[in-house]
C-alpha cells in the first residue's frame, strides 16, 4: 500500500507551508494524535526526520540542532501530557531566541472537560515559551482554511521574525489514516519584508495598481506626497474614505460607485492592491475590491492583515521607505482620469431623494466651513458622508477602530478641547446620541462645537431596505432596531436638555424647515454657544433614500445575475450553493 499525505486539510497546508518556507528539520516523538502529520513528514524526502521518544530531550535536542545548523528545527508529539515536557526546553529557546516549531497534536477541542482521555487544555501558555501561539482546527470550510492559512504563516514567518525565538501550533486533527493524497495542493505563502531586507523587495507588477487607505489618523504630508509620485509612476489610483486623510491627487472616494447594487465597475479590476492604514468604515470599497488578484500590507507593524483573503507581502517598514523605493520619473495618469471621469458621471446623476441622513449629507457637504473637523457616527451617517468630496482642508473621522455607537460625541468633545477657535461638527443618528449623552453636560465644552442629531427614533440601519433584519418588517423596531425610546422622536427631550446646558438648539422636520434654519449651523462664524440641531426623518424616507441612491446606475446583467442568486439561496440547500461556487471558481 502507497501511502502519501494526509487528508486532513490542516496537516496539508502545514506541510505545504513547512516547504515553501524551507523548513525541513524535524524531530518527532512517537503517538497517535500526531500520526497524520507525522506520516505525511515521513513519506516526503524533504524532510529530514529524527526520533526522540522524551519530549524534554526532544526540546533541547531541538536547540542544540536549531543552534548550530541556524535553521528552524520542528517538534511534534502526540496529546496528553507530551507536550508539558517541551516546556523546559522551549523555555530555553525562549531566552536564547532560537527558531523551534513546537507542533503539538490535540484531539478535537469540544472533548476539553469531558472527561475524555488524553484531552488537555493547551489554550494557554506560558509567556516565556514562545513567541506566538496559534491553534490550527480542523478545516470544515474555506472560512477555517483562509484562517488556518493566515495562522500558519504567521507562526512559520514568527520564527525569525526580527530578532526571532520559539512558537508554538496546537493542531487538532480527525485522527484520519487516510494518506491517500498524492499531490499535496499548495497554500498561499505571505512573505514579511522587513525594513533591513530591501534588498529582497520583489518587482512591481506591470498590470492596474490600486492602493486602499483604511483609517489613517496622521498621514504625513511627506508620505502623502511620495503616494502621489508614486500613483503617477504607475498609473495607479488611491481609493480612499473620508477617514483615511490623503488629500493628494490620483484618489478617488470610491464609495459611490460601490454602493451600486446592480453595477461593478471595471476600476476595481485590480492585479495589485496595495493596503494601508486600520479599519475602514468603507464597506463597499472594500468588498470592491476583494476581487483585486493579489494585495501586498505595508505597515511599521508587520503584522498579517488580510482583509481581502489575497495577502502576498507583508512590507515591515515605514510607508513612505516603500514608495520612495519604487517611485520612478515616468508619469501616466489615464487610469485616475478615467476612474475620475466615471466617479462625476454617476454624481451628476444623483436623484432627488426624500428628507434623510443622505439628503441632508448631499446638501451640507459643500458648505461645511474650511479647516473645520467632522465626526461621523458610524455606518449611515459615514455611509452618506463618504459619497461627496469635501474641501480638502476638512478633517473627518469616525469611531471605526472597534466600529460601537458608544463614543462618537465623546470623541468629538475630546478633540474640541485642542482648539477653541476651530469649528468640531458631529454628526449622529439617534441612538448613538443618546448613548452617549452624558457627555453634553461636560463643563468643559466650547462654543465651537456643533452636533447634528438625525432622529428617526431607531437604529434606521436594521430598517434599511437592504438590511436582512427587515424580514422582520415593523417588528424588527421592538428588539433588534430598538424603536420607541428617549422620548419616541419628542420634539422637546432634547430642545429641554440642550437649551437647559447651554446650547442653542435648532430643529427641522422637512426640507423646507431645513433649509430656513441650516445657515445657523454651518456659519463660520464662532457663536457664544456651542449648537445642537435636531432633524426628524422617518423610517420610509430613510430607506427610500438608500435604495434610490443605490440604483443610480443599473447594469442588466448585474442585476440579472444578482436576481438568479437571491432566487438560489432562497430554494437551494446551502451545501449545492457552495458546490456551485467551488464550480463556478
Amino acid at each position: 500500500m502507497d501511502f502519501h499525505y494526509s487528508k486532513e486539510k490542516n496537516v496539508q497546508i502545514i506541510i505545504s507551508l513547512l516547504k515553501q518556507y524551507g523548513i525541513k528539520k524535524v524531530i518527532a516523538s512517537p503517538g497517535s494524535t500526531n500520526i497524520s502529520v507525522v506520516a505525511s513528514m515521513q513519506y516526503d524526502p524533504f524532510f529530514e526526520m529524527y526520533s526522540s521518544v522524551d519530549e524534554r530531550s526532544a526540546a533541547y535536542m531541538a536547540c542544540g540542532l536549531a543552534a548550530e545548523s541556524g535553521e528552524p528545527v520542528v517538534l511534534t508529539c502526540t496529546a496528553a501530557t507530551a507536550s508539558r515536557n517541551y516546556l523546559p526546553g522551549l523555555t530555553e529557546a525562549y531566552y536564547r531566541k532560537l527558531p523551534v516549531l513546537a507542533i503539538t497534536s490535540t484531539t478535537p477541542l469540544a472533548n476539553i472537560g469531558h472527561h475524555q482521555r488524553q484531552s488537555v487544555d493547551r489554550s494557554s501558555i506560558q509567556k516565556d515559551i514562545a513567541n506566538l501561539s496559534v491553534l490550527i482546527q480542523i478545516v470544515k470550510d474555506d472560512l477555517d482554511e483562509w484562517d488556518c492559512v493566515v495562522k500558519v504563516n504567521k507562526a512559520l514567518s514568527e520564527l525569525t521574525h526580527r530578532s526571532g525565538g520559539p512558537v508554538h501550533i496546537n493542531l487538532e486533527t480527525e485522527y484520519s489514516m487516510d494518506f491517500s493524497v498524492v499531490k499535496l495542493p499548495k497554500a498561499r505563502i505571505i512573505v514579511r519584508i522587513e525594513g533591513k531586507d530591501m534588498g529582497k523587495m520583489p518587482q512591481m507588477s506591470k498590470g492596474k495598481i490600486g492602493i486602499i487607505i483604511g483609517s489613517y489618523d496622521n498621514m504625513s504630508e511627506a508620505l502623502a506626497e511620495s503616494i502621489e509620485r508614486f500613483c503617477a509612476s504607475y498609473n495607479a489610483v488611491v481609493f480612499k474614505d473620508h477617514t483615511s486623510h490623503y488629500y493628494r491627487r490620483y484618489s478617488i472616494n470610491y464609495s459611490l460607485l460601490g454602493i451600486q447594487e446592480f453595477y461593478q465597475s471595471t476600476m476595481t479590476n485590480i492585479d495589485l492592491l496595495i493596503h494601508l492604514g486600520n479599519v475602514s468604515g468603507d464597506d463597499y470599497s472594500i468588498g470592491a475590491l476583494s476581487k483585486a488578484k493579489e494585495v501586498w500590507r505595508v505597515s511599521c507593524d508587520g503584522d498579517m492583515i488580510d482583509t481581502f483573503k489575497k495577502l502576498h507581502y507583508v512590507f515591515e517598514m515605514d510607508e513612505k521607505s516603500f514608495f520612495d523605493y519604487y517611485c520612478t520619473d515616468t508619469k501616466n495618469i489615464s487610469f485616475y482620469e478615467s476612474c475620475i471621469q466615471e466617479y462625476d458621471s454617476i454624481l451628476e446623476r444623483f436623484p432627488d431623494i426624500p428628507f434623510s441622513n443622505l439628503w441632508i449629507a448631499n446638501q451640507l457637504h459643500r458648505v461645511i466651513p474650511k479647516k473645520s473637523r467632522i465626526q461621523l457616527g458610524i455606518l449611515n451617517s459615514l455611509r452618506a458622508w463618504n459619497l461627496f468630496r469635501l474641501d480638502d482642508s476638512i478633517r473627518i473621522y469616525s469611531n471605526v477602530g472597534g466600529f460601537g455607537i458608544d463614543g462618537g460625541m465623546s470623541s468629538l468633545i475630546g478633540a474640541s478641547l485642542c482648539d477653541k477657535n476651530k469649528l468640531y461638527f458631529g454628526i449622529f443618528g439617534d441612538l448613538q446620541f443618546f448613548y452617549d449623552m452624558n457627555v453634553i453636560g461636560n463643563r468643559h465644552i466650547g462654543s465651537n462645537v456643533r452636533i447634528l442629531l438625525i432622529n428617526n427614533g431607531r437604529g434606521i440601519e436594521f430598517r434599511n431596505y437592504h438590511h436582512p433584519a427587515t424580514i422582520f418588517g415593523a417588528a424588527t423596531d421592538l428588539y433588534i432596531a430598538a424603536a420607541g425610546h428617549y422620548g419616541n422622536k419628542s420634539s422637546k427631550l432634547i430642545k429641554h436638555y440642550a437649551e437647559d446646558l447651554g446650547f442653542e438648539y435648532i430643529s427641522a422636520s422637512s426640507k423646507d424647515e431645513f433649509f430656513n434654519i441650516y445657515n445657523k449651523f454651518v456659519s463660520p462664524v464662532l457663536n457664544d454657544k456651542p449648537v445642537i440641531f435636531e432633524v426628524f426623518t422617518n423610517t420610509d424616507d430613510e430607506s427610500e433614500a438608500l435604495k434610490l441612491v443605490r440604483h443610480i446606475v443599473v447594469n442588466h446583467k448585474d442585476y440579472a445575475i444578482r436576481t438568479v442568486k437571491d432566487v438560489a439561496k432562497q430554494i437551494l440547500p446551502s451545501g449545492v450553493i457552495n458546490r456551485m461556487k467551488k464550480v463556478i471558481k
